[in-house]
């Protein structure tokens, strides 16, 4: 599961919500980024350090982009649909995306953004092992 991954990240790594997330996705599926690529990530934390979209949704998106867009998201039929449903779903969840929604649902100062980690990986994979089992009855 993919959220058997993210507390070397969070914890042993001291990485933020965003970056945890990517290279937790990065490991569990096999997306081939190296670790320059995934500091891209390291800004997205905290709702892009602003409070706005949750760093762990912008890290979701992330993982999707990479395993659904050979080279260009407007080429990719999966793109869209597949993040619609990973957006859906942290409102159904949370009733936000935003950072500044999501964290007073979920924040703790001594586990800090923990929960809303576990809860984004238990989306993350729902969302690919639905979208893929509707791919493959198309």
């Amino acid at each position: 599961m993919l959220k058997d991954l993210y507390s070397k990240y969070y914890y042993e790594g001291n990485y933020n919500c965003a970056e945890t997330i990517l290279r937790a996705g990065n490991e569990y599926y096999g997306l081939g980024l190296h670790d320059r690529d995934m500091i891209s990530f390291g800004g997205f934390g905290a709702g892009i350090q602003t409070g706005d979209t949750c760093g762990a949704v912008l890290a979701g998106v992330g993982i999707l982009s990479m395993k659904y867009i050979e080279a260009k998201a407007h080429e990719s039929a999966d793109i869209k649909p597949v993040v619609k449903k990973l957006m859906r779903a942290f409102r159904d969840q949370y009733g936000s995306v935003l950072c500044k929604d999501i964290k007073p649902q979920s924040f703790k100062p001594e586990i800090r953004c923990k929960n809303t980690i576990e809860v984004a990986c238990d989306i993350i994979e729902k969302v690919i092992d639905e979208y893929e089992k509707e791919r493959a009855k198309s």
